[in-house]
């Protein structure tokens, strides 16, 4: 087998050879600029349901490992690379990338037109598109089937990725807190890094109701990233933790679910912001933070200063220096905050992980 195609919505194909699992495949296109961490935008349940094209030239060096892995599985529905390494050159590396994905049944594509790919994503936005091994239909056949896939607008998907069962992440030496994180897509590394700050994280379903948040008798809550469209959930839960004053922190899909909590609206940003390299600039200090991001979403909120909510005055705290999307939202009582970005960082910088450690202050607060 020689030949793989990449189709676009909007008509567009690129053409190169099958990598990872031969088959078809379909999915919201999207890119990531990271140069590193390969593996771990893999196993994001944020990228459950798009194909992922990388902008880095050369993926695979470092192999496949056991222990890096965000989640239990391979989230993306499909893979494109420009050049896949041929060796595998990292002594923690247990396998190839190329047979990982097929492990995985993931469908992928290595192509020469990847940087011709993001240009075209970043003046068009993202669209639907599949991955074809090998096809024995006529592009035109191909470019409808594309066009019959669903959109990512309008798509419900947290529960697809959560947990169905609760489990516990114990602190790391002693208890300091006891936080409930509603997986709405949560990677491995977030409640670790609450865990080594000495919180006993219980990971609750996305469908977890406030009953159920509370049952565990959380010093603080917890939203997580993950996958679809922030207008299809249902965010009574959080307002209730919101008027019971309970300290809260969401990131990502958390940060979405907080605004539109707060009374304000989300739409779907042109192309997102997917990669290792966003900087966000904190509104209160000034400070720039290089940040990791995995996002097509984003909440509408005035820029221009605090603005009124049903549980008091909230404003932006970051915004993003590239197109001034907002990155992140507060309370002004201090009991309540979320960003847009990934402070666990994994893969990525660590710049914003004192974000766990305000967590953490706000909930001392409130225990005083």
């Amino acid at each position: 087998m020689t030949d793989a195609l990449l189709v676009l919505e909007d008509g567009r194909v690129f053409r190169g050879t099958p990598y990872g699992a031969a088959g078809e495949t379909f999915g919201e296109m999207v890119f990531n600029t990271g140069m590193t961490g390969y593996q771990e935008t893999l196993t994001d349940p944020s990228y459950h349901r798009q194909i992922v094209a990388m902008t880095a030239p050369h993926i695979g060096n470092t192999g496949v490992n056991d222990e890096d892995p965000e989640s239990g599985r391979v989230w993306v529905a499909g893979y494109v690379v420009r050049e896949p390494s041929r060796i595998v050159s990292n002594w923690r590396a247990d396998r190839s990338l190329d047979d990982y994905l097929k492990e995985q049944g993931v469908v992928g594509i290595a192509m020469p037109g990847t940087r011709a790919l993001t240009r075209h994503l970043r003046e068009r936005g993202a669209m639907r598109a599949g991955i074809f091994s090998a096809p024995a239909e006529p592009v035109e056949a191909l470019v409808e089937r594309v066009r019959q896939a669903p959109a990512m607008a309008g798509a419900d998907l947290a529960a697809e990725v959560a947990t169905t069962e609760p489990y516990v992440v114990p602190a790391i030496g002693a208890r300091r807190f006891t936080v409930a994180a509603v997986d709405l897509g949560i990677k491995g590394m977030t409640p670790h890094r609450m865990a080594e700050r000495g919180c006993e994280v219980h990971v609750l379903p996305a469908t977890a109701t406030y009953e159920q948040i509370m049952a565990v008798r959380p010093d603080g809550v917890f939203f997580s990233n993950g996958p679809g469209d922030p207008a299809t959930a249902d965010v009574s839960a959080l307002r209730s933790v919101l008027e019971a004053k309970v300290p809260f922190f969401g990131i990502c899909f958390g940060n979405q679910l907080f605004g539109r909590a707060l009374g304000l609206s989300t739409y779907k940003l042109r192309y997102g912001h997917r990669g290792v390299n966003q900087p966000v600039q904190d509104v209160r200090t000034g400070k720039v933070e290089i940040s990791a991001h995995n996002h097509g979403f984003a909440v509408e909120a005035p820029l221009d200063g605090p603005f009124d909510t049903p549980f008091g005055p909230a404003e932006v705290s970051h915004v993003n220096l590239n197109d001034r999307c907002v990155e992140g939202l507060r309370l002004l009582d201090g009991r309540a905050f979320s960003v847009q970005y990934h402070p666990e960082a994994a893969a990525g910088p660590h710049d914003a992980a004192y974000l766990f450690d305000e967590f953490c202050e706000v909930m001392s607060r409130a225990q005083a």
